[in-house]
């Protein structure tokens, strides 16, 4: 017995030694991969001091440091010399060149940087969620039980009165999609406020479970599933002078079709008149840009209208010209890209601004002439996010971004100076620079060292290859940092492939993190591939999934694996999938519909059948399960699980409002019917993800599985 005690100890000791040993010589702990030591350093809310040329940016939230373009950065106010203080300075809304906006728990306030005074300008209530300021008139409107609430000049006023758990007043209506991430509304001048009003009482009830308590409890929630009865939205417009409301007429008549309408992209016209939103059927293949009054609630006209055979997707309201209200940009993916076309407040379009096969992504602002429209673009690579500007008279296209990469850019008011913040996989983890308008540097704000700089760092390669049918495809692969071309390597394949995602990008690390790098530390090689249904790429390549999710994509993971299989350093024995979300549910379809393939699989939050999918992102892309009934039937994981051969492992959270757990729970229950054995491990009190601390646990979970098992 003490012989063994012993040897045991010993062992233990052997072993704390070599980890201790293995730290020093560079390699990462598991435990430290979310640790921002090993992430770059930065500087944030770098920003132009309203129509100033004088910059501002925090380094910590505690302090405020001020420059102008080759001035050195001073310290020029501390959090602490703030009364009241805010929680930090990040988020400061600048009202002059002096004054900023800030907010406590309980109040609105504009503070005198050369006074170092505050003013309080509104109160806001504790209690209120949803909370919306407008900076120009200090209007704030909140929701509070149940019902919106707005405080002008320090007065509360409820404006609503049927607010339930069934009528749903401030929030983002239709789950969030369409570019939609609010629901309260504010006009130009804070004069008009525009809102969601949610019907979901005819929506059913979903019952999540609370096990904290005691007895375990029911809380519900509202979850139309594709081709179920989903919720009737209508847009209220509350007046601040008047006192009134209306609600904009939306429907022609009270069909289900009309009450059905998705109402989205809200905007208002520079003098608060007229209210603008894009209308689109349930089917989700039919737009109307439409004008209402702001003060009747009347329709004024449907300036356009865009049809598609497989469906629109409006993710960006309309951009009046600054100093021509009588003319505004839309956004459009029309011609396979999506560009910005210049039309009149009639409808009548004048020309198209961009052109080309390559993305805008988003529309930035103008500058102080209003001829130029700054935006990012995938202009000259799918994979960077460059900064652009186009004139609007002579449609000169200018980059204003000298290096590649990733970057976020702020402008000033005259639109000639531009801080931009960077980043690359290939040599800049984060920089900070102030540009002129001809892309030259005029001084560098922050430049980080490499975190991994004292660590063995994997080496990250992006490239392309070609699919069955010769479609270019974006691949990232994480090579060990004492790769060896001439020994054979497993490899664990990362997936996502849906909608609305990007995984290979040219920014640090290549789109990925440190536990990816982890992992290549551990020897394996991680892959990943951003497959037809990715963003970025234009419509025909993201469409091209249209109700039949899970065949092309899945195609295009495995003409990944069989370069991968190609490559004479890979283990073709011992491959491994794993993906969340979307990617659970491409995980699974991978390895059913490639049996003997993948040895081990992952899935986090599948997606199982997509009957069991929301409304509005489930029938854009499968219609329904009455009107395609084979897309269905072949994307149902459930019908393919007599194929399943090795390892695989769902992982839940118990309270998912997106991918509902009676996914993963039926997937178990045909598995055993099947005789298939399946692993499970569910995260309580978790929703579509796991996040904080447990994350940890997670990676633990994931790197384990695929190690004892891959």
């Amino acid at each position: 017995m003490k012989k063994i005690l012993s040897v045991s100890i010993i062992l233990i000791l052997t072993i704390f030694c070599l980890n201790y040993s293995v730290a020093q010589n560079g390699m990462i702990n598991l435990d430290d991969v979310q640790n921002s030591k090993y992430y770059p350093t930065r500087i944030y809310d770098l920003k132009f001091m309203a129509s100033s040329d004088s910059y501002s940016f925090t380094k910590d939230g505690k302090s405020l440091w001020v420059a102008k373009g080759k001035d050195t950065p001073k310290e020029i106010l501390k959090i602490s010399e703030i009364t009241p203080a805010p929680n930090n300075l990040i988020g400061i809304k600048y009202i002059s060149s002096n004054i900023f906006s800030y907010t406590t728990k309980d109040a609105l306030y504009q503070f005198d940087i050369a006074k170092k005074t505050s003013t309080k300008v509104n109160t806001i209530n504790p209690k209120g969620t949803f909370t919306e300021i407008d900076y120009v008139s200090n209007n704030i409107a909140y929701k509070k039980d149940n019902n919106i609430w707005v405080n002008i000049n320090n007065s509360d006023k409820q404006i609503t009165n049927d607010g339930s758990k069934d009528i749903v007043y401030a929030e983002a209506a239709h789950r969030n999609e369409f570019g939609i991430d609010k629901g309260l509304f504010w006009s130009p001048n804070g004069n008009v406020l525009a809102f969601y009003r949610i019907d979901q009482s005819m929506v059913t009830d979903y019952p999540i479970v609370n096990t904290t308590t005691r007895i375990a409890e029911a809380s519900p929630i509202k979850y139309p599933m594709a081709g179920m009865k989903s919720h009737e939205v209508l847009i209220g417009v509350y007046n601040t002078k008047t006192n009134s409301t209306v609600y904009l007429k939306t429907r022609k008549n009270e069909s289900l079709e009309e009450r059905e309408m998705y109402l989205t992209n809200i905007t208002f016209s520079p003098d608060e008149k007229t209210i603008f939103l894009q209308k689109l059927n349930r089917l989700q293949n039919h737009l109307w840009l439409e004008s209402y009054d702001a003060n009747t609630g009347e329709l004024l006209k449907v300036l356009l209208d865009e049809v598609s055979a497989k469906f629109v997707e409006p993710e960006a309201g309309i951009y009046f010209i600054p100093n021509n209200p009588s003319q505004f940009i839309y956004l459009s993916e029309r011609d396979n890209w999506n560009h910005m076309y210049l039309y009149d407040i009639n409808g009548k379009m004048i020309k198209q601004l961009t052109k080309g096969d390559w993305m805008v992504k988003s529309i930035e602002g103008f500058n102080a002439k209003s001829d130029e429209v700054f935006f990012y673009s995938t202009k000259d690579s799918p994979i960077d996010n460059n900064f652009y500007g186009v004139n609007i008279k002579t449609g000169k296209l200018t980059r204003y971004t000298p290096n590649d990469g990733t970057h976020n850019v702020a402008f000033n008011y005259n639109g000639t100076l531009f801080l931009d913040t960077y980043s690359n996989y290939t040599n800049t983890p984060n920089t900070s620079i102030l540009l002129d308008k001809k892309g030259n540097t005029i001084t560098t704000l922050h430049n980080s060292n490499n975190p991994w700089k004292d660590l063995e760092m994997p080496k990250i390669e992006i490239g392309t290859i070609k699919a069955k049918d010769n479609t270019e495809l974006y691949y990232r692969m994480i090579k060990p940092h004492n790769f060896d071309p001439n020994k054979k390597y497993p490899v664990l394949v990362y997936v996502y492939g849906g909608p609305h995602a990007q995984l290979i990008t040219n920014n640090w690390l290549g789109g990925s993190n440190n536990f990816f790098l982890f992992l290549a530390q551990q020897g394996y090689i991680v892959w990943t591939v951003d497959s037809r249904g990715s963003a970025n790429r234009g419509y025909e390549f993201e469409s091209a999934i249209w109700h039949n999710l899970g065949t092309i994509e899945v195609s295009d993971q495995m003409d990944g694996v069989n370069y991968l299989k190609s490559l004479p350093y890979i283990d073709a024995n011992r491959i491994g999938v794993d993906g969340w979300s979307y990617g659970g549910f491409m995980t699974i379809s991978m390895k059913l519909k490639n049996p003997g393939i993948f040895k081990t699989a992952t899935a986090g939050g599948p997606v199982i059948d997509w009957k069991w999918y929301e409304v509005m992102y489930g029938e854009r892309y499968m219609g329904t399960p009455e009107n395609n009934p084979n897309g269905y039937k072949e994307a149902s994981l459930i019908n393919h699980i007599n194929k399943l051969q090795g390892k695989l492992m769902l992982i839940q959270g118990d309270q998912d409002p997106t991918v509902l757990p009676q996914n993963s729970i039926e997937f178990l229950r045909q598995c055993i019917t099947n005789k298939k054995q399946v692993d499970f491990f569910l995260y309580p009190q978790h929703e579509h993800n796991v996040r904080g601390g447990d994350r940890i646990h997670l990676y633990r979970k994931i790197y384990e599985y695929h190690r004892d098992n891959l």
